[in-house]
């Protein structure tokens, strides 16, 4: 008996069940995810899963096998959710226990999908095999496309996040989601991870599609690193504590600390031209409309521009979660508002009957916006949350030179939700072809090239400033350019694939008969 074998014997009898199995393969699949990376796991878990679910007998049992996948896939990879309510435990106490199972729960449905499309192949044959590889990758795919958009879309814990490795084997592999997004990478990893379950020659067959990926790889990064722009960003890092005091005292001691650190920030920029970044909400003073907020600016900034989180009013009179521009003490330059709010934190969706947000919440912005400002590249900003939408995050009708993500991780500690977060935003430089600055109250923040490689970057739980050359940007790549209509039909290309193979197969099984 070998040692795995004597491992599972050891295993109570109840946790040998279909739904416990896939639980736990779930669970281990979450360990593929940033910051974990063991991306191995992947090549037991998916041929694992895929014949829990040709034994299900039936449709309804496949449903809750993929069900439970997604949970443990969910809840691990979701466990950081609570680290708010833990901040604040004093008032969402009662929350603690429900917070990542009750988001896990949600979030596992999604799951559903591609085990209902895969469970009904019977694996008898290699093109069976094949084709329930490839039935499974597409609707997974079609799945995450589905979770980006219903109930106010939550695309998070994707698999093809988990290319998104530190160094340059992380840019390497990222490189096909020029093509297709992070939903090519998903495809791609769904369909190398199942084929083991193809016996030897699947092995192969995967080990030679990973060898064109990275190939793919290093020829779209065999130029080197981007060349730079003639301009500084300067990033501060303020590490301001969450929820923080809001007594007169306390707000003023937060502007000094902003305008120190402006200071330190415009000193590391040295000679040349620069603009300085404050992480999103980092003014207490609301930009816009305060004349002595930005006269402070321009005392210790001069005309240099600072992009700098802050709140605003709209006409309504609703607030709104802005990035405002100031260029010196005269009205601000342009400012850009949230449009991808935060549910339940920063508005409550109207199918929700209570009204949980204190005060009515904020109001979204229009969409996606370039901003015009002196002296700098057009810039495409993002708030926090906004950064995971892939595919939205661009006004194509005015093509940005550089994305900035401005955002505040400190609600989620030292947890995996930040490292998380860096993973997922890089990926929009490769997506994109774009530079991306990020800037956060507490870290992760960073500055990487077009090409997803981290030129620069400033730790978590830091206080510090962040200064580097604005990389240049990449011709439009064609996700840029089609977006999720590429990552659809890549999706449905799949599923299309899977089922031709499962008609050549039942085709040859009928002759040979």
């Amino acid at each position: 008996m070998t040692l795995l074998e004597r491992w599972a014997a050891r295993v109570p009898a109840p946790l040998k069940s279909g739904p416990w199995r896939a639980f736990g393969l779930g669970l281990l699949a979450a360990l593929a995810l940033p910051p974990f990376f063991l991306l191995p796991l992947l090549w037991i878990v998916v041929p694992g899963l895929l014949r829990l679910l040709a034994r299900a007998g039936g449709w309804r049992r496949a449903i809750w096998l993929g069900w439970c996948f997604g949970f443990g896939f969910n809840l691990l990879g979701l466990f950081w959710v609570t680290e708010p309510m833990l901040i604040m435990a004093r008032q969402f106490w009662w929350a603690v226990p429900f917070a990542a199972p009750g988001l896990a729960a949600a979030v596992a449905c999604y799951m559903m999908l591609p085990a209902a499309a895969s469970y009904w192949i019977r694996p008898v044959t290699a093109l069976s095999r094949l084709a329930m590889i490839f039935l499974f990758a597409g609707a997974l795919a079609m799945a995450n496309l589905a979770q980006q958009f219903l109930f106010t879309g939550f695309p998070w814990n994707y698999w093809g996040a988990d290319w998104a490795l530190p160094g340059i084997a992380g840019v390497v592999m990222m490189q096909p989601a020029s093509v297709g997004g992070i939903y090519l990478l998903t495809l791609l990893t769904a369909i190398v991870a199942g084929l083991p379950l193809l016996g030897p020659r699947g092995w192969a067959a995967a080990g030679a599609v990973l060898a064109v990926w990275a190939g793919f790889g290093v020829w779209r990064t065999d130029a080197g690193p981007a060349p730079d722009h003639n301009l500084t960003v300067a990033m501060i890092q303020p590490d301001f504590a969450v929820p923080g005091s809001f007594t007169r005292p306390a707000l003023i001691a937060r502007w000094h600390r902003d305008l120190a650190m402006t200071q330190q920030a415009l000193q590391a920029a040295g000679a040349g031209p620069k603009v300085v970044v404050w992480p999103e909400t980092a003014s207490p003073a609301l930009l816009q409309t305060d004349a002595s907020a930005r006269g402070a600016i321009a005392s210790v900034a001069g005309n240099t521009p600072v992009l700098a989180g802050s709140f605003r009013y709209a006409r309504d009179g609703r607030p709104r979660n802005s990035l405002v521009a100031v260029e010196g003490a005269g009205p601000a330059a342009a400012w850009y508002d949230k449009w991808k709010l935060v549910p339940f934190g920063e508005y409550t969706p109207k199918w929700i009957p209570l009204k949980i947000t204190p005060g009515g919440g904020f109001s979204p912005g229009p969409g996606p916006r370039t901003l015009h400002v002196k002296g700098i590249p057009p810039v495409g900003p993002l708030i926090c949350y906004e950064s995971i939408f892939s595919g939205e995050i661009v006004d194509k009708s005015d093509r940005p030179a550089w994305l900035l993500n401005i955002s505040d991780n400190a609600w989620f500690g030292d947890t995996t939700g930040p490292r998380q977060d860096f993973a997922t935003t890089r990926l929009r430089a490769v997506e994109e072809g774009l530079p991306l600055v990020i800037d956060t109250n507490s870290g992760i923040s960073a500055v990487i090239g077009p090409h997803g490689r981290v030129v620069a970057k400033l730790g978590l739980d830091r206080r510090g400033v962040l200064a580097h050359r604005l990389p240049v940007a990449l011709p439009v790549t064609p996700y840029g350019r089609f977006g999720l209509t590429m990552a659809g039909i890549l999706s449905l290309y799949c599923v299309v694939l899977g089922l031709i193979f499962l008609i050549v197969s039942v085709t040859l099984r009928t002759e040979r008969r």
